[in-house]
């Protein structure tokens, strides 16, 4: 690691705040000292023209001395003699001020900033990869607002340890070290009484800001909780209303919102107690210092000049000191946020690509499906037992039986949502376990019951299917998907933007976008899941006829509730328990009269009964 990174690491400041963190802070440390290293050369320009930039400061108590004791102080100097020194001294002064300093404070400031936030981008650039690469039961366990937090709030907080950690915190320990070396040079005395109070300071810091880091990472995780509660009841609120339980619901989120308020003031009890010992320290100095040094300028064994430029310097070396007690505070932030980026970094992919894993490229269309058995979590009974299936190339297969069988649990193996747990499913003759995932994925489309859709325009959620297409293909795949004619009437038609989740369009025209996107993306292998479930019959309608138009040539997987929807299938496989218990074309279930017969029959009662009563 190159030396100016790698003073991060030396024990310094930044030890005093991190009492017994252990390996996996440091851990934590040094992976993210990764993303800064490419950033090292602006850091080091940065620390450099900081360095110029408080040092100027430095010349104010050396300009109190010279003024006071080489010109007021100075009677051998006519007062003509004092003027014209002291506008000497005071417009190379203003120079220094207003044409130097200017430019060095601008970019000191540009150049954190832009390393900082640099770094930042490639974090959540990172993270952002890592997200699309967990799998479905990992989404299935983890609120979308912990996810959240993570990208933006603790992201943004690690931003302190490069602004202030390997910037503004050695700035702060050079202008320190200047200010004693000047000292140093007008009186050693007077500045070792200055320094006195040191190790007191140092072990107040490692004293109290050792227990911080545990601290803030449990504010942390409890404002990840308000946050991730907050997000489920905002996408939710229709029900809220619906059911009249804003009160009820008020209640629960103060719950929430009182558990990080009592974290919040256990960190900040505990942070006050800190301040307020290290200030009193940074306090008591000064006051040794002025009373010294007034007893050395009384018996005449200092200068006034040297006297008051030594105060000056006080508040030059106990104001970098303050600061650091703030930096403390903002880097143990910093670290517990770092953790809990990192632990969400190394969260376990549950489906991945094989070392000799190859691409997934012409595909015929024939899958089997050999002693499959799949369960959600080890412990946990099997939904699927021993599942064996071969369909052919072009072959439409209807998935039946009753909710909780396994049926979009056995369509969701294909694409390698989650993995098999027993047994394999080939396509072509090949594991899918050997392709890439996302080139498998790339040959299957998918149509799920409740399709997401992207508060972005109609156009760019069909472009989903295959982005970079023309207007045209987009124009087609509508249309073959009977939803060009209703995109047509929208506001801005193609351009109309859909809202959150498609909250502008009705259900139906949901669905017809999200089978346009199928269309586009031309897939051999088509999975429909419950597509046309919770639907008016109008939209069903239109959806059945657009699907049957997908499904051509295609090997197609159905899930349906809907019995009377597929009977136009290849074959129907009813699942019951998470195994094959009856398969066949419809005529020949019927003709069987077993359970498909049987849920067929109470499906056409219902169905008669729903039509007399309207």
């Amino acid at each position: 690691m190159n030396r100016p990174i790698g003073l991060a690491n030396r024990r310094v400041f930044i030890i005093f705040t991190l009492e017994r963190r252990g390996e996996t802070g440091l851990e934590s440390i040094r992976r993210y000292l990764q993303f800064v290293k490419p950033y090292r050369w602006q850091i080091i320009a940065t620390i450099f023209i900081g360095i110029i930039k408080f040092s100027i400061p430095l010349i104010i108590p050396i300009l109190i001395q010279y003024v006071i004791d080489d010109i007021i102080g100075n009677h051998a100097l006519s007062t003509d003699g004092k003027i014209h020194k002291l506008m000497l001294i005071m417009g190379v002064m203003l120079l220094v001020f207003v044409i130097l300093r200017p430019p060095i404070e601008y970019y000191r400031q540009y150049y954190a900033q832009w390393t900082s936030n640099k770094v930042l981008y490639d974090i959540r650039n990172k993270m952002y990869k890592h997200i699309q690469k967990l799998s479905f039961k990992y989404y299935a366990n983890t609120r979308a607002g912990e996810i959240i937090s993570r990208v933006i709030n603790d992201v943004e907080q690690t931003k302190t340890f490069v602004v202030t950690g390997l910037m503004n915190l050695w700035l702060d320990i050079a202008t320190i070290v200047i200010a004693i070396i000047l000292m140093f040079s007008m009186n050693v005395k007077l500045t070792l009484v200055s320094i006195l109070l040191f190790p007191l300071y140092a072990f107040s810091i490692k004293y109290f800001f050792g227990n911080l880091r545990n601290l803030t990472r449990r504010r942390s995780q409890a404002l990840a909780e308000v946050q991730s509660y907050l997000h489920e009841r905002v996408q939710g609120m229709p029900v809220i209303k619906s059911f009249a339980i804003e009160e009820y619901e008020q209640t629960q989120f103060d719950k929430q919102n009182k558990n990080f308020l009592e974290k919040a003031l256990q960190h900040t009890s505990w942070n006050a107690k800190s301040f307020s010992a290290v200030n009193t320290i940074t306090d008591i100095a000064p006051l040794i210092v002025i009373g010294y040094s007034a007893y050395l300028v009384i018996h005449h064994q200092l200068s006034l000049g040297t006297m008051v430029a030594f105060f000056a310097y006080i508040d030059k070396l106990y104001n970098p000191l303050r600061r650091l007690v703030n930096s403390s505070t903002t880097i143990t932030q910093s670290f517990a946020s770092m953790d809990r980026v990192f632990e969400f970094l190394d969260e376990k992919y549950d489906v991945v690509d094989s070392p000799d894993a190859v691409e997934c490229e012409q595909v015929t269309g024939n899958i089997n499906f050999e002693n499959v058995s799949f369960a959600y979590n080890e412990n946990e009974e099997s939904v699927l037992k021993n599942i064996n299936l071969q369909v052919k190339k072009g072959e439409t297969i209807a998935l039946v039986g009753m909710s909780g069988g396994g049926k979009s649990t056995l369509v969701s193996l294909i694409p390698r949502f989650y993995d098999v747990t027993k047994g394999r499913i080939t396509l072509d003759g090949v594991d899918i376990r050997q392709f890439r995932v996302q080139s498998l994925r790339d040959k299957i489309g998918v149509v799920f019951q409740d399709n997401i859709l992207f508060s972005e325009s109609v156009k760019d959620n069909i472009l989903l299917g295959k982005p970079g297409s023309t207007e045209e293909e987009v124009f087609a795949a509508a249309i073959s998907a009977n939803a060009h004619e209703f995109i047509q009437h929208l506001a801005d038609g193609y351009d109309t933007k859909v809202g959150e989740r498609g909250v502008k369009l009705s259900g139906g025209q949901k669905q017809r976008v999200a089978i346009a996107r199928v269309f586009l993306k031309n897939p051999p292998i088509l999975i429909l899941d419950e597509a046309t479930s919770a639907l008016d019959l109008e939209s069903e309608h239109y959806i059945q006829e657009a699907l049957e138009e997908l499904a051509k040539d295609r090997t197609t997987f159905i899930v349906a509730h809907r019995l009377s929807t597929i009977t136009h299938a290849d074959r129907i496989i009813l699942i019951e328990h998470g195994q094959i218990v009856e398969s066949g074309t419809h005529d020949e279930l019927m003709a069987k009269q077993g359970n498909y017969y049987k849920l067929f029959q109470v499906q056409q009662l219902d169905s008669k009964e729903e039509q007399a009563n309207v």
